[in-house]
C-alpha cells in the first residue's frame, strides 16, 4: 500500500515531524507498505517545520523583541533564498508569556516586524507568515511600527509599541512605512474568520485567553476601531470587516494593511509540501491532531487534509490524541476516527507516553486493515 501521513502536532507532546515518524515506523513493522510523510500544520506551531520538511530551506537565527519587549533569541525559515516563512508565536508567543503576566497592554508584535525587516534584507521577495499563537492584542501596532508606522497622543507626542499604547492613539503617519513592503508578496495563514472588532472581534472574542479582564476588552475593542479608521482613512481602504481581520489580536488587520493575503493556513501549508500530488495516487491517508472535536472540520490541518485525499477517493484515517465528546460529524468525515487513549490514563501519562500510545494503535489499526483486505 501507499500510504501518505499528513499530521497536525500533537500539543505539548508531539511536533507534526515526530508524529509522523512515530506512525511511518509503526506502519512499517508491520508489512512492507510505500510511506510518505507530510507533517501538516494550520498556520500555528509546526508551519515552519512543515515547510522545510518538503524543501530544501534553512532555519535563519535572529534576535527580535519578544512579546513583552524584551530581546529573544529566534528564528524563522529561509526557502530558495527568496522565500521567508514566519511563525507569529516564535516572535510574539502566548506561551512565551507566564501565566501571571499575561495582559494586553503589556505586549507587543513588534518583533514580528523586525523578522520581516531582517527578510527583507536578506532579499526575500515572498513572506509566508502564521497567525497563529500569539500573546497580543495590539492590531499589529507593533508590527507596523517597527516597519516604519509613527503613533502620537492627542498632546502630538510618540507612542511606544505596546497593547497600552493603542488605547492612546490620537493620529497615525504611514509616509516613512519601509518602501519594499510594496514589493513584497505576503502571504497570511490565517484559519478564523473574525472581524477586527465588534461581537466577533479580536478582544471580545480572543481577548481573555490573552489575560484581557472584561473591562480591557471594551477598551480594546474601541481603541481598534479608532486605530482602524485612522489608517483605513489615509489608506483608502477599508479592511476591518474583512475575515480574518481580527486574527492574532489585530494582526490579520495590519498585514492586509501593506497588502497581505489572508490564506487558509491548512491550505498554504498543503500547497507549500505538494500535497494533493502526493495523495494522488495513495490508497491510503491518516493525519491526526493533539485533540479533535467539531472544529477539526472548520480550517483545521486534518480536516483539510482529509477533504483532499476526497477528491481523489482515498480514505483517511485520524488518529488523536482524544476525540472530542460529538464526534459524529468527525465520522461523516474520516473512514475512521481512533484515540491513542487504550485504557484509563491520566492526562500527565498520555502526555508522557505519547510516542508509545501513538504507535500501539497505528499498529493496531493496521492489524485490521490487513485481515480485512486479506478476506
Amino acid at each position: 500500500m501507499k500510504i501518505v501521513i499528513a499530521p497536525d502536532s500533537y500539543k505539548g507532546s508531539l511536533t507534526a515531524t515526530e508524529v509522523a515518524i512515530t506512525i511511518s515506523d509503526a506502519i512499517l513493522e508491520t508489512g512492507d507498505h510505500q510511506v510518505i510523510c507530510k507533517p501538516m500544520a494550520d498556520g500555528g506551531e509546526g508551519t515552519i517545520d512543515a515547510i522545510l520538511s518538503a524543501s530544501n530551506g534553512e532555519n535563519i537565527k535572529l534576535s527580535t523583541s519578544g512579546p513583552l519587549g524584551n530581546t529573544i533569541n529566534t528564528n524563522y525559515a529561509m526557502i530558495n533564498n527568496s522565500t521567508a516563512v514566519i511563525e507569529t508565536a516564535l516572535h510574539a508567543g502566548l506561551y512565551q508569556v507566564p501565566t501571571d503576566q499575561r495582559n494586553p497592554d503589556h505586549t507587543t508584535t513588534y518583533g514580528i516586524g523586525e523578522a520581516i525587516l531582517d527578510a527583507m534584507d536578506k532579499g526575500c521577495k515572498q513572506i509566508v507568515v502564521g497567525l497563529g499563537g500569539s500573546a497580543t492584542n495590539d492590531g499589529g501596532l507593533g508590527l507596523l511600527q517597527a516597519l516604519g508606522l509613527k503613533v502620537y497622543n492627542k498632546l502630538g507626542n510618540q507612542l511606544d509599541k505596546y497593547g497600552q499604547d493603542l488605547l492612546k492613539i490620537d493620529s497615525v503617519d504611514v509616509s516613512n512605512l519601509d518602501p519594499r513592503l510594496k514589493t513584497i508578496d505576503f502571504r497570511i495563514a490565517c484559519d478564523v474568520e473574525n472581524p477586527l472588532y465588534g461581537e466577533m472581534g479580536a478582544s471580545a472574542v480572543y481577548g481573555p485567553q490573552k489575560g484581557a479582564t472584561p473591562n480591557q476588552v471594551l477598551e480594546y475593542d474601541q481603541a481598534l476601531k479608532k486605530y482602524a479608521r485612522l489608517i483605513e482613512a489615509i489608506l483608502g481602504h477599508e479592511w476591518h470587516d474583512t475575515p480574518g481581520a481580527g486574527a492574532a489580536g489585530g494582526l490579520g488587520f495590519a498585514f492586509l494593511a501593506i497588502g497581505g493575503k489572508l490564506e487558509s493556513g491548512a491550505k498554504l501549508i498543503a500547497e507549500s509540501i505538494n500535497l494533493e500530488e502526493t495523495i494522488k495516487s495513495a490508497d491510503l491517508v491518516i493525519t491526526g491532531e493533539g485533540q479533535s472535536d467539531e472544529q477539526t472540520l472548520y480550517g483545521k490541518a486534518p480536516g483539510y487534509v482529509a477533504d483532499v485525499a476526497h477528491l481523489y477517493n482515498v480514505p483517511t484515517i485520524l488518529i488523536s490524541g482524544s476525540l472530542g465528546e460529538n464526534n459524529q460529524a468527525l465520522r461523516d468525515k474520516f473512514a475512521g476516527c481512533f484515540s491513542i487513549v487504550n485504557r484509563p490514563l491520566s492526562l500527565e501519562d498520555c502526555m508522557k507516553n505519547t510516542r508509545t500510545l501513538l504507535a500501539e494503535q497505528t499498529k493496531q489499526i493496521m492489524t485490521l486493515i490487513h485481515k480485512t483486505r486479506a478476506r
